[in-house]
């Protein structure tokens, strides 16, 4: 089969396609015939070697997310059967013809979906459901902030928050991007290259911050929360350092957390997908959240893709289509 490969760490023109021998699943895996990719940020990080706890990544095959067909099953696998369809989420080899996954962390593709839909769902649905709804504790009638609205994290941010009945502000970095998020239902877009967000904000003030900036946008998260509420980082793209007034946190019983997905157990994401699949996947089919996608490459064209998710010119998800449906 042909596999994407970091050749050694670097920049896009290190990943190579080229033949790997044809993965075996182990008792608890599937092995998925791919069609489709999701690119996503971390992949970015893992082939300049910057992502927690990959180690040397040279040899590795990237890729978070992936839709597919179920070709074999693991004599412990219970639920799928060959020709199912479906999407998982996979701590890396999803650049791949073929990929094995633990059978656990596979979803049925949503009614009405494609395969490239699909396949841009696992990783940003359970990086948001997790942060934002768990950690965040967002609930019906609060206000959530997000920064990087246009990115595939923010748009899918935007549509469950919006669904469930939240109000949405985000920020972005053009006013293209920030017409798209007012499309899919933020109240509040506010270019940052023009304006300052927490000016814009601070009248009304936010119950829950998803940052992936961080830098000096932390202080600012922190003075734009109303009492009991909740910043959560899943990157730090401009820092990871910033000054605050701790006892104003204290005085105001702010809530500070955030996670990366990747290093998670497997079990921790067993039962991610369990609260998925019973909270989001019913939105996706009822028409209330659906991904939006940006750009698709083919799988030879890897490097590219990268080239654009570096560039931060795309609105939404950018997919690798691996074969035809």
């Amino acid at each position: 089969m042909n596999s994407i490969v970091i050749q050694h760490p670097g920049g896009p023109a290190v990943l190579k396609l080229q033949p790997q021998p044809m993965p075996q699943p182990a008792g608890h895996e599937v092995l998925i015939r791919v069609r489709a990719a999701g690119v996503n940020r971390p992949d970015v990080l893992m082939r300049q070697g910057k992502y927690a706890g990959t180690g040397d990544v040279s040899g590795l095959v990237p890729g978070l997310e992936i839709a597919g067909i179920v070709e074999q099953c693991g004599a412990e696998v219970t639920r799928w059967q060959p020709n199912d369809a479906v999407c998982a989420l996979l701590p890396a080899g999803g650049y791949a013809e073929y990929a094995v996954v633990d059978a656990r962390h596979c979803l049925p593709i949503p009614a009405g979906l494609s395969m490239m839909e699909a396949a841009a769902l696992p990783e940003t649905v359970f990086t948001v459901w997790h942060n934002v709804f768990q950690r965040g504790a967002l609930r019906a009638s609060e206000t959530l902030l997000v920064h990087g609205g246009s990115s595939g994290i923010g748009t899918t941010a935007i549509q469950l928050a919006k669904a469930l009945g939240s109000r949405v502000a985000i920020t972005a970095g053009d006013a293209a991007k920030c017409a798209a998020c007012r499309e899919l239902g933020a109240e509040w877009a506010i270019n940052y290259k023009t304006e300052d967000f927490e000016e814009v904000l601070k009248a009304e003030g936010v119950d829950v911050v998803l940052d992936m900036v961080g830098g000096e946008y932390i202080a600012k998260n922190l003075r734009l929360l109303k009492d009991d509420g909740r910043l959560v980082f899943v990157n730090a793209m401009q820092g990871s350092k910033g000054e605050f007034n701790a006892l104003e946190v204290m005085r105001r019983r702010i809530s500070i957390t955030g996670s990366t997905l990747r290093p998670r157990s497997a079990d921790f994401k067993a039962a991610l997908a369990v609260e998925v699949e019973k909270h989001v996947w019913p939105l996706v089919e009822a028409g209330a959240f659906r991904p939006v996608i940006y750009k698709t490459f083919a799988l030879a064209d890897a490097a590219a893709a990268h080239e654009l998710m570096e560039s931060s010119a795309h609105i939404g998800k950018i997919v690798l289509e691996v074969g035809a449906e």
